[in-house]
């Protein structure tokens, strides 16, 4: 965190718990006037420490009941077999996350599927079409227990 003083990070400790806190009230909790506060919010933005404001929205509640973690492997690992991979899966919709890994699989994807037939449409229209893909094992979460959107600070 080279760069953020204890004001920074103060700030940062907030946002990550209250994204739609009002400047003033975040100027309060960190002890800076509403125009420093501001500022710094500035600055933490345009250097992409804060990359951006979103709703958690509840899978469950959204009818998606099943998270599935999904291991790929590719037909070999050339920048171009790789490109193009990840720019098909982007456009999945249910892939939540994917990352490209090191170890047995090339990448692991994070999906949500509303129940066992959804992820054998997931599955049938879009992992099985993704190029290059030799190898896909699922799995399934039984109960999540941390689903942290930010590291603690």
């Amino acid at each position: 965190m080279a760069g953020l003083d204890a004001i920074d990070t103060a700030m940062l400790r907030v946002l990550q718990h209250h994204g739609r806190i009002s400047n003033a009230e975040l100027a309060e909790k960190v002890g800076l006037s509403a125009s420093a506060c501001s500022r710094r919010l500035d600055i933490l933005e345009k250097s992409g420490v804060i990359s951006g404001y979103q709703a958690r929205l509840s899978h469950r509640a959204l009818d998606y009941k099943i998270i599935a973690i999904v291991h790929i492997s590719l037909s070999g690992q050339f920048a171009k077999t790789l490109s193009e991979f990840e720019a098909a899966v982007k456009l999945c919709p249910n892939v939540l996350v994917c990352y490209l890994m090191s170890g047995e699989y090339d990448y692991i994807l994070r999906i949500a599927a509303r129940d066992l037939e959804d992820y054998e449409r997931i599955h049938r229209d879009w992992l099985s079409a993704l190029p290059h893909v030799v190898k896909i094992n699922s799995s399934f979460a039984l109960r999540e227990i941390i689903d942290r959107p930010n590291v603690g600070l």
